[in-house]
């Protein structure tokens, strides 16, 4: 198991096959999943099919993969993932940052602790010049998450989905931090 990073109560480490069971735990959960795809369980396989492989990908330009198992650090108890991929297969300048965390992690502290990890690593380790994250407008725990590891609103957007969900006609918002902004922050804090 390699370990990515960690926190003082996350491992964050690369994925592997045998945790397609964890993941399928995870996205069918309805409330876990109410702002992906409104709740709707996976269908037979499409974990194996579609989401593992996008889980295991690796990137040229990290030189490995861009979504991350979260562990509670000790237990080693699955909790998630959070995503740090790059928008582009041959930069790192620009990374999406996500987490999709299983219920018993929900209200911790274990999303921005996570997150801000991620950051901090992509910034002082990884060439990351931006952070971006996206939610739907409504998803007001995730946006809060976002603000809290210090990412700015940019804009609302629309975008066509294959299916309605609850809120979505309010859009989509997303939020950045630059490399830049995140050291100025550092500076005065200190």
């Amino acid at each position: 198991m390699r370990v990515f990073l960690e926190t003082g109560r996350l491992t964050l480490r690369a994925f592997t096959d045998v945790d397609a069971g964890e993941v399928r735990g995870i996205i069918d959960d309805a409330e876990v999943m109410r702002y992906i795809n409104g709740g709707r369980p996976s269908a037979p396989g499409e974990v194996e099919r579609e989401l593992m492989p996008r889980l295991l990908h690796r990137y040229r330009c990290f030189g490995g993969p861009g979504f991350w198992v979260a562990e509670e650090r000790g237990s080693g108890r699955f909790l998630g993932w959070f995503v740090f991929r790059p928008e582009s297969e041959d930069s790192s300048r620009e990374v999406e940052l996500g987490y999709r965390l299983g219920r018993a992690a929900w209200g911790r502290g274990l999303a921005t602790e996570g997150s801000l990890a991620l950051i901090h690593k992509g910034f002082s380790e990884l060439g990351v010049e931006r952070v971006t994250a996206n939610t739907m407008t409504v998803n007001t725990r995730s946006r809060r998450v976002m603000e809290k590891v210090g990412l700015r609103f940019v804009r609302t957007f629309f975008e066509e989905w294959p299916e309605q969900i609850e809120g979505s006609e309010l859009g989509d918002v997303e939020y950045a931090l630059t490399r830049e902004e995140w050291e100025r922050s550092r500076t005065s804090s200190h």
